[in-house]
């Protein structure tokens, strides 16, 4: 028999939960990140807060804006980071230019998923082109996601009497 292929070991730091119930996903990429030494360290302890971040494509180059990485206790304060400061994004030209696009013709977001450290040990996020929902589509998903959720309490009941 054929083995499965390994998914690929990842230690996820921040995980944006939020993003899923308040944008329509459409297409994701993964990306590198440009972090200072103390950066590092404080993302190995897993303390990072990517909720209400978002990237933003500025003359050819994509930013994560607004991402939360708090300073490393251990460097002293001259040897520290901003928390909140911009941090560039690396993405081949192809990738900017099209999530450069879909921001300025589709109206669409660039949106962090999740931040991560992969198999060799980069820092990496995952981000995705995304379309902001209105309210009542909010509301369609909180049905769907209560109606599967009852579902499957009816079903572990008829099998258990």
């Amino acid at each position: 028999m054929a083995e499965k292929p390994k998914e690929p070991v990842r230690k996820i730091v921040a995980d944006n939960r939020k993003a899923r119930f308040n944008y329509e996903i459409g297409d994701t990429l993964e990306a590198g990140i440009s972090l200072l030494g103390s950066e590092v360290k404080s993302l190995r302890q897993g303390r990072a807060t990517i909720a209400e971040s978002y990237a933003d494509a500025k003359g050819g180059e994509i930013w994560l804006v607004n991402a939360n990485i708090p300073e490393y206790t251990q460097a002293g304060p001259f040897n520290n980071h901003a928390p909140k400061r911009p941090r560039k994004l690396l993405l081949h030209r192809r990738q900017i230019a099209k999530l450069a696009q879909g921001v300025d013709r589709e109206g669409m977001t660039i949106v962090p998923l999740k931040l991560y450290f992969n198999e060799r040990g980069r820092a990496k996020v995952e981000l995705a082109l995304a379309r902001g929902k209105k309210l009542h589509d909010k509301r369609e998903t909180e049905k769907k996601r209560d109606w599967n959720r009852e579902k499957g309490r009816l079903l572990r009941a008829s099998v258990k009497g």
